[in-house]
């Protein structure tokens, strides 16, 4: 379903965005009658509490969603959604209660918490309609909202109907949309072009690897994005355990989330060329699979021991990223659901990322909290680099020990990129349990961010 604001209406309902520690004053605002009717139905104002009043017809004449506790809402996101669930039927007007400077967060937030993973059950979606609060750009906000859909659907599609095809299909019809041009090399045709390392991953499935290559924008500051797309991975020869193999749907999370990112540019008409860049394969095992203790020669001519052929992530960006800096860029950006060693440092909620700009930190960092989308800088730590280096080759695609996995994981990337500003996100994809606007599942992450920060960085 679309993810879109109400027509504004003189019928709408009012609703009020209520602190806990406000809601007395709220309270002696109210006529008496609506004031005893709130504190008779138990209201709070605690984070996610709803109330309604009847007007003299008996139609709903107001509303009030509970913010919580100054505690609470710093603990948490999104805390309009909370309650936006819970409200019947109708169209609602904010009119009091939030912070100016979390008006656009919360109504995205509205927005989001709209959204359902219907492809293979009906579900029941949400009763309750916003209308676009005055100081919120609505056409803006629907489209970062779709392009978070699109990531979610995408990320929560099992890898039955989520191949390289269906991926390549989703960036084509992506593409149609917004007039973007696109080219795909596929299968041997990637050895022929100089993609080695996409093509040995992506080998030993009948579904054949490819590198997807779409292109928008005619004018401004070029930038690309480059997603993983590894639509499935069973650690190849190093086989997955069970346990760890149970998400890994969600391996192309990155792709899921540079398209998702890539949408919001080009809806909202941002004055760059952009570029987005998906290897697209998965890793599987047959006989043709790559081996532990095979030496790979890739597209930049650095060649890759493998030591752990579930590192695959890492490899197929290599040639991704090493194409992407043949044009020197004015900005790289790579996104991958690379390690579960950000997942140790981190956990599930922020996005771990990699950048040695003061710049783009700085524009990422504000922009992450005003679009409540959390962020968390990781250390390109120079001194890992003999970890990575294993003397039989230039590179090691798995450093042994189990110390700084993500931040060995960003080093290693970083070594395609000599040419072009880059940053590295190693995302996880996934939210493990239900929260307000964001339901169990495939979610997108730094990418509202990195679309709030583009203006700054790229002085658009």
């Amino acid at each position: 379903m679309p993810l879109v604001f109400a027509d504004p209406t003189d019928a709408a309902i009012p609703l009020h965005a209520v602190e806990e520690e406000a809601l007395e004053s709220w309270l002696s605002d109210q006529p008496s009658a609506v004031a005893a009717w709130v504190k008779a139905q138990g209201f709070t104002g605690g984070q996610g509490q709803t109330v309604t009043v009847a007007d003299p017809e008996g139609a709903i004449g107001l509303a009030a969603i509970g913010l919580g506790t100054s505690k609470a809402r710093a603990r948490g996101r999104f805390t309009l959604a909370a309650g936006a669930t819970k409200l019947p039927k109708g169209i609602y007007r904010l009119t009091s209660g939030l912070n100016p400077d979390r008006v656009e967060s919360e109504a995205l937030g509205w927005l989001l918490a709209g959204y359902r993973f219907d492809r293979y059950r009906e579900q029941t979606g949400m009763a309750a309609q916003l209308v676009a609060p005055d100081e919120v750009d609505a056409g803006r906000a629907e489209a970062i909202a779709a392009g978070e859909a699109l990531t979610r659907d995408l990320i929560n599609t099992p890898a039955s109907d989520m191949g390289p095809d269906e991926l390549e299909a989703a960036a084509r019809d992506l593409a149609a949309r917004h007039e973007a041009g696109i080219e795909v090399i596929r299968g041997d045709d990637l050895q022929e072009q100089n993609f080695p390392m996409i093509h040995t991953v992506g080998r030993a499935s009948p579904r054949a690897p490819r590198l997807i290559d779409m292109r928008w924008g005619t004018e401004g500051p070029t930038l690309t994005l480059v997603g993983k797309g590894v639509c499935f991975d069973t650690g190849g020869l190093n086989l997955k355990p069970a346990a760890s193999m149970g998400l890994m749907k969600k391996d192309m999370g990155g792709a899921a989330a540079v398209l998702g990112l890539a949408h919001m540019i080009m809806a909202t008409g941002l004055k760059l060329r952009l570029r987005v860049l998906i290897p697209a394969a998965e890793n599987a095992v047959s006989g043709n699979a790559f081996r532990p203790g095979d030496i790979l020669t890739s597209r930049k001519g650095l060649t890759v021991e493998i030591n752990n052929t579930d590192a695959e992530g890492r490899l197929v960006l290599a040639d991704a990223l090493a194409l992407a800096d043949e044009e020197e860029p004015d900005q790289i950006i790579s996104m991958a659901t690379l390690t579960g060693a950000a997942r140790v440092a981190v956990g599930p909620d922020l996005a771990p990322y990699y950048s040695d700009s003061a710049d783009f930190v700085t524009a990422l960092e504000e922009a992450a909290t005003a679009q409540a989308d959390p962020v968390w800088r990781m250390p390109f730590h120079s001194p890992y680099e003999t970890m990575i280096e294993p003397g039989i080759a230039d590179l090691d695609n798995a450093p042994k020990g189990g110390f700084a996995g993500s931040i060995t994981a960003a080093l290693f990337l970083r070594r395609f990129v000599d040419d072009s500003p880059y940053a590295h996100f190693d995302i996880y994809g996934w939210q493990p349990t239900d929260a307000p606007a964001r339901p169990k599942g495939g979610v997108g992450q730094g990418t509202r961010a990195l679309y709030a920060a583009l203006g700054p960085l790229l002085k658009l």
